[in-house]
């Protein structure tokens, strides 16, 4: 039987990336509480929910199926921001991340049919000091309401990322290396590689994202 990945999750950029492994995948919609908790750090919320996503989706059948769940979140200062509720909170989160560094953390997590493998990336950001006609134009074209901190890396139209000190796809919100790390604990036929920013899925990543 052939290996195959379900992702708990219906983002484009996500089922675009995932097929990168080599893998059959298949994409299923999962409706969980995203809210953090108070007590939480922003990489215990990531992983939390990444898991969440994981347990909604049921249960793989045998040891060559396994689900991914993963959660994005951007950590300004002390402020979690994830997924704007509206325009005004988009423009907002673009306002206040604009010529400035933040992180962004993404919790992955991968479950087999007897093991569960969770680990989280942080990737370092330095937003441009774009103008705000740019955030404008942004906002209206809608592109900023599904994604963490309002933006997307690899919008080339707005290109807001300066530079980034570590995983590409970590930004978009899948880092392939922590998805290729789980698999290979849990027993899949995966190569035990170092994944030196940018390894060779950020690169893939990004030709396979640059007109998303």
């Amino acid at each position: 039987m052939q290996y195959r990945l379900r992702l708990a999750s219906t983002s484009p950029r996500r089922r675009a990336l995932l097929p990168l492994l080599g893998f059959p995948v298949e994409s299923l919609a999962v409706d969980i509480d995203e809210r953090p908790r108070e007590s939480e750090s922003p990489a215990q919320t990531a992983l939390r929910l990444a898991e969440a996503k994981a347990l909604a989706s049921g249960p793989p059948l045998d040891n060559r199926q396994a689900v991914v769940g993963s959660d994005t979140i951007v950590v300004l200062e002390d402020a979690q921001l994830g997924k704007p509720t509206d325009a005004a909170d988009a423009r907002r989160m673009l306002a206040e991340l604009r010529g400035r560094r933040h992180q962004v953390i993404t919790g992955v997590a991968l479950m087999g049919a007897d093991q569960t493998h969770c680990g989280s990336v942080t990737t370092n950001v330095r937003m441009r000091a774009y103008t705000d006609d740019e955030i404008e134009q942004y906002v209206a074209s809608g592109r900023s309401q599904d994604k963490a901190g309002a933006y997307a890396i690899q919008d080339t139209d707005f290109g807001p990322v300066e530079r980034i000190d570590g995983c590409y796809l970590n930004v978009v919100g899948l880092p392939l290396c922590a998805v290729s790390r789980g698999l290979r604990a849990l027993g899949w036929p995966l190569a035990d590689e170092e994944f030196v920013p940018p390894c060779r899925f950020c690169l893939a990543g990004h030709e396979a994202l640059i007109t998303r």
